[in-house]
């Protein structure tokens, strides 16, 4: 018995010193009962040299009560651009020389995986950082397009869960709480059944969806304003007249393209999400030119049209997208940043 138990400990000795070489000699053996840097806020010694945004009524507002109207852009996700070896301050410096104001940064739920959170928190940090010292305020954009009740998605890169969009939130509010640059966390893309083809969902299971991802958010984080996107590919925001999110300190998400109604524009605007502006704060996070071979030709009524029935409505806007690959883009290269035709015409925006 007694030899017995001796050869049992020796196994177990050996057992132990076998994992010990492992955990010491294999590059992808990970102690995850070690890690917690999900759980830690960034550090920054000019977290507070922006601003803080905050709501008041229907308007974002600086910390004196003044209105505060952003023109900004949408960059393609940074896994994207680190990948293709683009990822540097450079990319916001010319940014920031066209007069933007506001970055919106769309986090792929693919991407969020593959890198892992570990990973992808090392660009975000790069790029809040970055920001920061150019002076631009960042929104962060969970960029999927589906039904969240479903769990169906347009395509593969959008795959989620209701779990995982909690988690992410969580993690942001961690990271980010108490950072001015970080003003908003645009909480889910853009909604969409594809005409039921992603299955169906009510305006109050979204509604409560949202509320309860907020409410994760302000577990942590009680300044950052969360954005909360309508249906139709966050467009439509007409179930605000019955039914708003019950939570303070929100805005609201449109994306108005051009192929969403037929002229006339205007009137169906005001119907689908202007009317909301009059009582809440929205944000046009996406606008672009999709018409027609998506030049100038076919689309410099619907930009120069809606450009103005936004800053005629205190709509804030930003042009979709910073990105010599991604459509419409805005650049030529990489190399030069030379805009084309499209990115010209929303460069020319930034100066009204």
């Amino acid at each position: 018995m007694k030899k017995t138990l001796k050869n049992l400990f020796v196994a177990f000795v050996l057992t132990v010193g076998a994992v010990t070489v492992q955990a010491q000699g294999n590059p992808d053996y990970h102690e995850w009962w070690h890690e917690s840097h999900l759980n830690e806020p960034l550090k920054a010694s000019n977290q507070k040299k922006l601003p803080l945004v905050k709501v008041e009524k229907n308007k974002f507002v600086n910390e004196q009560g003044e209105t505060l109207f952003f023109k900004g852009v949408s960059i393609s996700d940074p896994d994207k651009i680190a990948n293709q070896g683009q990822w540097n301050k450079k990319y916001f410096e010319v940014i920031k020389a066209w007069g933007i104001e506001l970055v919106r940064i769309p986090v792929h739920p693919v991407a969020w995986r593959e890198r892992t959170p570990a990973g992808y928190l090392k660009l975000l940090d790069q790029a809040v950082n970055w920001c920061t010292e150019l002076g631009i305020y960042v929104i962060i954009d969970w960029h999927s397009i589906g039904n969240l009740k479903t769990e169906l998605f347009q395509n593969p890169m959008y795959i989620t869960s209701f779990s995982e969009t909690c988690m992410f939130w969580r993690t942001m509010a961690i990271r980010y709480g108490g950072h001015n640059t970080v003003a908003f966390y645009e909480l889910f893309n853009e909604p969409t059944t594809y005409r039921k083809q992603l299955g169906t969902i009510s305006w109050s299971t979204w509604k409560t969806m949202m509320e309860e991802v907020i409410d994760v958010i302000r577990a942590f984080d009680k300044e950052t304003i969360p954005l909360v996107a309508g249906f139709d590919w966050a467009y439509d925001l007409t179930p605000l007249r019955l039914e708003p999110v019950s939570r303070e300190g929100i805005g609201y998400v449109t994306h108005p393209y051009g192929h969403k109604r037929s002229q006339p524009w205007e009137p169906k605007w005001e119907e689908a999400f202007g009317f909301a502006a009059w009582e809440y704060p929205v944000i046009a996070t996406e606008i672009g030119f999709v018409l027609g071979n998506s030049g100038l030709k076919d689309n410099e009524d619907y930009g120069k049209r809606i450009i103005d029935y936004l800053n005629a409505n205190g709509i804030s806007w930003l042009w979709w997208v910073f990105d010599p690959e991604w459509h419409p883009n805005m650049i030529e290269s990489w190399e030069t940043f030379t805009p084309t035709e499209f990115g010209q015409f929303c460069k020319d925006t930034y100066k009204k």
